[in-house]
Formats: structure tokens, C-alpha cells, sequence
């Protein structure tokens, strides 16, 4: 296994694919709740499966558990107004990160959005991945899919339970400080505060072990603009330069820095074989096409790039030497692209384990295989010119976005 500080043992690591068997689990761990459930997420929409996650909370906060729930401020928009009084009713907490002003995303400091997507639930379970409370089958901006979008998340117990209780816990009391600020109600400002500090009390799960569950080796890692700017990005670096055999990335939005563009193409050098898989669908400008012009770079390495195309791809979630003697995956709600990298608050789960490694390389596998489309390098070389010129535009806003903030990638 690899040697990693962050990484534990004793966790119960569960893979979940989709809204439809993650919304299921989350579901049923709010119904059981006995005492808290904290809820992170950048979009929480109350279409279909999310007004359930939404009923589920409710009747969480009507015995008596409490709710907090934290949505970003650009990814969900307004709180409906009946759920804002059922909620209120209900005694859930509903907080939003970030909201924008009149002048919206035009100041900078705007762009470090909350993209994590984290629940804890009475101290014991936890569930990190990238995928938001949005129906699988509903997209605000493409209306209805035909088929749902290809993500992921992990519920897990173990230590790093008490991980993402504390650093929604944290978040919490500081955004409340910040409010008592604003209220110039400093005696309180000043509780909140020194309570974002503490080290809440954490109970350890009970061994429930189920035979969807894996005994794994796990840990957490966060990507923030305080004590883990680099986290993520270092861990993601380190296990693609002790790769062996082979390394496959799942992203749905793809920009990589420099220095995990030459580990990826120090690793297709000494033989390792480098597979992306990568959105195939149009959903965003910028997304979509500044990520190209890394394309040429990538394929003349030998690295092998494959465009997701059966729905939208919206998972972050990689897997290294899945069948050999140091697995490592990963799955969270950080791209490989400076937005997620450089700005906005992020969260992955990086297990060490054969079992669940295979599990997540065989899906993606069959992605690749039968949803996909290959990009070929002579292919991608004879792209029509207007394709060229949108990629570089796109990719120079990108640069110039950067450079606005200061940030070196």
C-alpha cells in the first residue's frame, strides 16, 4: 500500500454510482438519524430526487435532529419560499456560502465557491463524492436527460468520519461569525468563532459491515484557501509519479497545471499506460473547450484520451494500479482544473485498497469501452479550424481569468 499520512485504517468504504443509489443511501441514513446531520453540496435543486433528500430532512427536523445544510451561492439558487417555511418549521438550518452581490462574479474574491459535496450523519457515516442533490435525469440548463450522468460517491465509516464532521463543523460556525459581524453582535461573532476551533465530540461508528462494504485503508483530503491550498493536487502528483502500471482519470472538467501534465507524461514514458476519460458532451464554453488544446500535448505522449458520450460526465474519480500491489483511487468533488485546484473548497476520499479499486477501474473500464468515444491523435491534429480557434479562445480566457487572481498554475 502506499505510504501515506492521511490514509487509515479500519474504514467500511462503500462505492456508490449515481443519484440513484446515493440519494437511496443518504435517505435512509437522515431516516435513522438519532442527532445531527451536517449537508454540504454545491447544488441542491428540489426537482425530483432532490425534493426527497429535502422531505428526508425535514422529517429529520421535525424529531428533533438537528439539520444544518450549506449550499453554495453561484451553484443553488434561492430557497423556495415553501420550503423556506417548512424548514423553518421543521428546525433545518439553511445556510449559503458566498452569496453574490449586485456586482455578481465580476470581483475575484467571488470565484472561491463551496464545491465540496459532504454529509455526516450522527458522527458515525459519512458520504463524500461529486455529486450534487440534483436529480440524475434533470439538468437546470439542458432541462431532462435521457440517460443519467455518469458520477460518483463513497459512504464510508471509520476516522475520517470525524474528519468531515469536523471541517463541516468548522465552516459552519465561521460562516455564523461572520453573520454575527454583520449584526454587529460581537460576544456572539466571537463564540462562533472559538467554536470553528474546537474538536467536536465524535462517536465512533458501530461494525456494521454489510457485503457492499469494503474494509479499507482510507483518509480524507480537503483543498481550501487556508491550511490545504495544495492537498489535493499533491496527492493526486505523488500517486501518479509511484504509478507502475497503469492510471486512469475520470473528469468532467479537465485544465490540468503543468506539473500534473509532465507527471502524466513522465508516467506514459516509463510504460505506464495513462488513460482520461473526459466529457464528450457540450455543457459549458469554457469547460469544454479550454481543456482541448491540452489534448495534442497529452496524445503525443502516448497518453489515451476518451470522451464520455452516453450523458453527461460529471465525475471526479481516479484509479491507479488497480490489480497490482499498491492500489490507490480516488473519489471526490475536485477536477483537475484551476477552479477546483486553486479556488474553491474541495473534497475527495482516497482509498488504498484492491477491492475497492477494482470495483471503480472496472466501471470506468466499461465506460471507456462501450460510452465512450477514443480521440485519436491524427484525429484530433485535422479538427476543423474553427474548432482550433474556439479552443484557444476559450483557453486564453482561461489564462487571462488566472492571471486576474493572482494564481500561478
Amino acid at each position: 500500500m502506499r505510504s501515506t499520512h492521511y490514509i487509515r485504517d479500519g474504514h467500511q468504504i462503500r462505492l456508490l454510482e449515481g443519484g440513484k443509489e446515493y440519494f437511496a443511501a443518504l435517505i435512509d441514513a437522515i431516516g435513522r438519524a438519532r442527532s445531527q446531520v451536517h449537508l454540504e453540496t454545491y447544488i441542491f435543486d428540489f426537482n425530483g430526487a432532490g425534493a426527497q433528500v429535502a422531505e428526508a430532512l425535514l422529517r429529520a427536523g421535525s424529531r428533533g435532529v438537528r439539520v444544518w445544510v450549506v449550499v453554495d451561492g453561484v451553484g443553488s439558487g434561492p430557497l423556495p419560499n415553501a420550503w423556506r417555511q417548512r424548514f423553518a418549521d421543521a428546525g433545518v438550518e439553511w445556510r449559503v456560502y458566498s452569496p453574490l452581490s449586485k456586482l455578481g462574479l465580476m470581483i475575484p474574491s467571488r470565484w472561491r465557491r463551496l464545491h465540496r459535496k459532504l454529509c455526516v450523519v450522527d458522527g458515525q457515516l459519512a458520504f463524500c463524492g461529486g455529486i450534487n442533490i440534483l436529480d440524475d435525469l434533470y439538468d437546470p440548463y439542458h432541462g431532462v436527460l435521457e440517460k443519467p450522468r455518469l458520477d460518483f460517491t463513497v459512504a464510508a465509516t471509520g476516522a475520517l468520519v470525524q474528519e468531515v464532521q469536523e471541517t463541516t463543523s468548522q465552516l459552519w460556525w465561521r460562516m455564523q461569525a461572520v453573520r454575527y459581524v454583520r449584526q454587529h453582535n460581537f460576544p456572539e461573532a466571537f463564540s462562533s468563532f472559538k467554536a470553528a476551533g474546537l474538536h467536536l465530540p465524535w462517536t465512533q461508528a458501530e461494525n456494521n459491515a454489510q457485503s457492499a462494504h469494503i474494509v479499507a485503508r482510507a483518509g480524507l483530503l480537503l483543498r481550501d484557501n487556508l491550511l490545504h491550498r495544495g492537498q489535493i493536487e499533491k496527492a493526486y502528483r505523488k500517486a501518479i509519479g509511484l504509478a507502475r502500471h497503469d492510471i486512469v482519470i475520470a473528469n468532467a472538467y479537465f485544465l490540468p497545471g503543468r506539473k500534473i501534465r509532465k507527471a502524466l507524461i513522465h508516467a506514459a514514458s516509463r510504460g505506464v499506460r495513462v488513460r482520461l476519460l473526459l466529457q464528450g458532451r457540450y455543457e459549458y464554453f469554457m469547460q469544454f473547450h479550454a481543456a482541448r488544446p491540452v489534448y495534442g500535448i497529452l496524445l503525443a505522449a502516448g497518453v489515451e484520451i476518451y470522451e464520455y458520450t452516453a450523458s453527461f460526465l460529471h465525475a471526479k474519480v481516479a484509479v491507479i494500479d488497480a490489480y497490482h500491489e499498491r492500489p490507490w483511487a480516488t473519489v471526490g468533488s475536485s477536477n483537475l482544473d484551476p477552479l477546483s485546484l486553486l479556488m474553491a473548497r474541495e473534497a475527495n476520499v482516497v482509498v488504498a485498497d484492491g477491492p475497492f479499486a477494482k470495483q471503480l477501474y472496472t466501471r470506468l473500464e466499461q465506460a471507456m469501452v462501450f460510452e465512450s468515444k477514443h480521440i485519436a491523435a491524427e484525429q484530433f491534429a485535422n479538427r476543423p479550424l474553427y474548432q482550433r480557434a474556439l479552443d484557444w479562445m476559450a483557453y486564453g480566457l482561461m489564462r487571462s481569468v488566472l492571471f486576474l487572481t493572482g494564481k500561478r498554475y
